[in-house]
């Protein structure tokens, strides 16, 4: 079995809690750390933009990666939001088994 991380950003609070609580109560991730105030420089529609986000990490088993990244698309407000996800190559055991225990099959 393997394990993910994806990294999602928010425009708010708001938006950061409801993807995090979706999908903790949906089992598509077993856990999800809400990180509030991080400033992003990006460029969009040819200008340069400046906007403070928040940051959404969630952990969960490579067989529901895809199916998380397509959840998180549903619920964000942004046309093309950031949803990219990387391998768990190594960790506590114990945590990655709880992953498992804590996700659908």
């Amino acid at each position: 079995m393997g394990y993910r991380t994806i990294y999602t950003t928010a425009k708010d609070e708001d938006e950061a809690m409801l993807i995090a609580e979706t999908l903790v109560e949906e089992k598509l991730v077993a856990c999800a750390n809400v990180i509030p105030s991080m400033r992003s420089v990006y460029r969009w529609h040819g200008r340069v933009e400046h906007n403070d986000e928040f940051v959404v990490l969630l952990k969960t088993t490579a067989a529901l990666a895809e199916k998380v990244v397509a959840r998180v698309k549903e619920l964000h407000s942004y046309t093309v939001p950031c949803v990219v996800s990387w391998e768990i190559k190594e960790g506590n055991p114990k945590y990655l088994d709880w992953i498992e225990s804590e996700t659908v099959k």
